[in-house]
């Protein structure tokens, strides 16, 4: 397989400057009288002028008209800081496509969601929400991974006959109970469901493991081409667990210190890359062997691109 993003974006600093400027202008009363010009032209360049006034001075323009263009200015300004928080807004459906690319979620959106926890680290951004799907749509998802069940197979083969053991089914999509969860993933992650690969289950045994690794593709690796040309690299996992499993079966990520607990129903997301795009080596997770029982799982992986 390959590696993965993560790390939250920094704030830009350009909009919260922006914001402050909006803010100072808003409550800066523009002038309305010659008097009122003369005497700001009196007082030199360092006094609080507004910008309209100063360059009516310099140029010695009619003052109504710089006033008005002023005013037109700060209307724009006005409506433009209105879109921009109606945009970002986290219930609103084109954030995906106004701060993110349509194969993209957000740390933000994700938060905002009920239920939803954020994973604190500095290294990835991840978040686990309980009871995403309720117990009768885990068995029939549990129904459709043990009917049509295959040994799972790997990307840039390491050599390693053990390095990963479960069973894997593609889900058909025209499956009532794929499509219901197709739709509720869409939902959850805002992310445009073109860029999204085929839902996948997975069945673990007892001693089954997934041992070590990434989600996302080596571009340095063999199979870079077969599974990236396309579609490009993977942005997001979405993993669920499906039933409580008796002993073992965590997915535990090493580099963040963190182990995740199958649980009914919890879905757990990640971003598999960092900031400048490359692969986040903290997103390695082992889907650790099963002790007791079997452990079923679903996981819904997104690309830069439309799939298929």
């Amino acid at each position: 397989m390959g590696r993965s993003r993560g790390l939250e974006p920094p704030t830009s600093g350009t909009t919260n400057r922006r914001s402050n400027q909006l803010s100072y202008d808003r409550h800066t009363p523009l002038p309305d009288t010659v008097e009122t010009v003369a005497k700001s032209a009196q007082e030199g360049p360092s006094s609080r002028q507004s910008r309209p006034v100063k360059a009516a001075v310099e140029r010695r323009e009619p003052v109504a008209q710089s006033i008005a263009q002023g005013k037109q200015k700060l209307r724009y300004r006005r409506g433009g800081a209105r879109l921009f928080r109606a945009l970002a807004a986290p219930t609103s459906p084109a954030i995906r496509f106004f701060m993110e690319g349509p194969g993209e979620s957000s740390i933000e959106l994700l938060r905002s969601r009920d239920g939803v926890r954020v994973i604190p680290s500095p290294k990835i951004e991840m978040v686990v929400k309980p009871g995403f799907l309720d117990p009768g749509h885990c068995a029939e998802l549990i129904a459709l991974i043990d009917a049509d069940r295959r040994p799972s197979t790997l990307a840039d083969y390491n050599g390693d006959e053990l390095f990963r053991t479960s069973e894997t089914c593609d889900l058909k999509r025209d499956d009532a109970a794929v499509q219901r969860l197709e739709d509720m993933l869409a939902e959850f992650t805002g992310i445009d469901p073109a860029h999204g690969e085929q839902l996948q289950g997975q069945r673990y045994e007892v001693g089954q493991e997934f041992k070590q690794h990434t989600d996302w593709f080596n571009p340095d690796g063999p199979d870079w081409n077969k599974f990236c040309s396309v579609a490009g690299q993977r942005t997001w996992t979405f993993m669920i667990y499906l039933n409580d499993v008796e002993a073992g079966g965590a997915t535990r990520f090493k580099p963040v210190a963190k182990t995740i607990q199958p649980e009914r129903g919890k879905i757990l997301g990640w971003n598999n890359r960092k900031p400048d795009g490359s692969g986040n080596v903290n997103t390695m997770h082992h889907a650790m062997k099963v002790r007791k029982g079997v452990k079923y799982v679903i996981t819904k992986w997104y690309r830069e691109r439309p799939w298929g």
